[in-house]
Formats: structure tokens, sequence, C-alpha cells
């Protein structure tokens, strides 16, 4: 049985803007019946290019209800411009973290909010089309959209893959495939690091300091808290203070404060520097100010 947080739970019982817009700007369908999964999102704009309103249909779990709800909270009021660069991630961590199982619910929000953007900039296409060579045949995912999938998402497992876009997940014959993929992206990483990483020891600029958190989190303790159904996001630096939010399970978890004592501030003490210490913001709304 999954795991919901409490926000996750209010979207899928009391779901946002559910509908479709009449003579909408905008329209994006992704996904399939056939699949499982299907979403339309609708949207129009006011005079000044900001998204007035926003609404969707979808056909899938509680999980894909919940994004396409906090998807249309997320982007309502948005200037255009900016609502095309939400991500996946965005929609997840708005809604305190999805079980990994079913973050491709979250992709597949964004990929309607992207088919709807270009749809209102190219006219008639309303339907996501495929980009580049078909890895995926089952669920129809391309090599694109797997290499954007790892990247964003800093996976490193088939598994993960398949959790955040289906691919691999049908006949499974495409696993092989995708196992390629993350080893290229992987050796592109790796060379990358060997070129321009900074290394604990080394005098660091403010920039690299915060480089080498960041890389420490996505490498060391993100994959951890995956594990766990958990996540983390790098909220601020000051100093050798590092301010940081758990999401998903981790951050309704009980053990929370040794997760941020012995793998946290631990990871980056040893990766960054022993002066690291980590405080941990529960409401990052709060924190930003917004």
């Amino acid at each position: 049985m999954w795991e919901y947080t409490d926000k996750v739970r209010e979207h899928f019982f009391n779901p946002r803007n559910v509908g479709e817009i009449p003579d909408p700007d905008g329209v994006g369908e992704v996904g399939s019946l056939a699949c499982g999964d299907a979403l339309k999102l609708t949207f129009k704009l006011d005079d000044k290019g900001n998204i007035k309103d926003a609404k969707f249909k979808t056909f899938g779990c509680a999980s894909a209800i919940a994004s396409s709800s906090a998807l249309t909270e997320i982007i309502k009021g948005m200037p255009l411009e900016e609502a095309a660069k939400i991500t996946n991630k965005d929609i997840a961590d708005y809604l305190g973290g999805l079980p990994e199982q079913k973050m491709h619910c979250s992709v597949m929000g964004r990929e309607a909010l992207e088919a709807a953007i270009e749809n209102y900039r190219g006219g008639s296409k309303k339907k996501r089309e495929l980009e580049g060579k078909v890895v995926c045949t089952c669920f129809g995912v391309t090599e694109k959209e797997i290499e954007r999938v790892i990247h964003e998402n800093n996976l490193d497992t088939v598994e993960q893959v398949t959790n955040y876009c289906k691919a691999g997940g049908g006949c499974g014959g495409c696993k092989g495939e995708i196992e390629k993929i993350i080893e290229r992206i992987k050796g592109e990483r790796a060379k990358q690091k060997t070129v321009s990483a900074p290394v604990k020891g080394q005098s660091l600029t403010n920039i690299q300091k915060i480089q080498l958190i960041q890389q420490t989190i996505n490498e060391q303790i993100r994959p951890a808290l995956r594990a766990d159904g958990g996540n983390i996001d790098l909220i601020d630096v000051d100093g050798n203070k590092v301010i940081v939010a758990l999401r998903g399970m981790c951050a309704q978890c009980a053990l929370a404060n040794i997760t941020m004592k012995d793998l946290v501030e631990a990871k980056l003490r040893e990766f960054v520097s022993d002066e690291i210490y980590v405080e941990e913001v529960k409401d990052t709304v709060d924190w930003q100010g917004r």
C-alpha cells in the first residue's frame, strides 16, 4: 500500500480545478487509457499573458489526480514563460513528495503543461508528439524523454526510470537499452566531475562550495533517502550552515533528526568540510518569504 502525504490525500479527495475550459488558449493531452493514465490540461490567459485559469481531466490513480490538481494550482496566476519552466519535481515537492513508484504522475503533469503551451504557441497540435527514437514501445517513451528524467531527477537505475516515465514497465524488452542510456549518462557525469569538480580540502569559493554541497546531496544523500520513499532539497547555504528540507516519507518520519545528523550532516562533513552543520526547515514557503 502506498504511503501518501496529507497534501496528496487532500488533492485526491478534494481536487481543484476539475473540468475543461471553454475556448481555451492552450490544450495539452498526454498518456492514454490503454497505458492506464491519461491527462487533458486546458488553460486561459489574461491580457498580460498570465495564466488566468487552468483545469484538468484525468484518468488514473490517486497520485495522477493529486498531481494534476496540484499543477493547476501552481500555474494559476503565473506568467506563461514562468509556467514553461515547471518541472515534475516542482509538482512532487508541492505535494510534499510522492511515492517513487508514482513519480511518473508528476512527469505526466509536466508533459501535459508543455503540450498545452506548445499548442498555444504553435496552433493545432494538442497531443505531445514523440521526439527522437522510441525506446519503450509499450508506453511510447523515447530516448530523449528517458535522458531527461535521468538528468532532472538524478536517476541511476532502470527501476527508477520505470517509476518516473514507465519505460521498461511493460514487456521489459527495453530494459537493456535503458541500462545503456543510464551507463552513458553516468560516464558523462564522471568525465565532467574529473574535469571540473572541486574536492574537499581545497580552498573553495562560495560558488564551488555550494556546487560541492549540491553534488554530495545528489550523489551521496538523495539515493539513500529515495530508497525509503523520501527526498531532500537544498534550500540555502549560509557560511558553514546548510539549510535543507526533507521531502516525502522522510519529512514525516519520527527519526528525521537522526537522518539529519547521521546521514545528511555526516556525508556533507565527509565530502565538503568538517565544519559543516545542517539545519532543517519544515516550511519552505515561509522560509522563502512567499
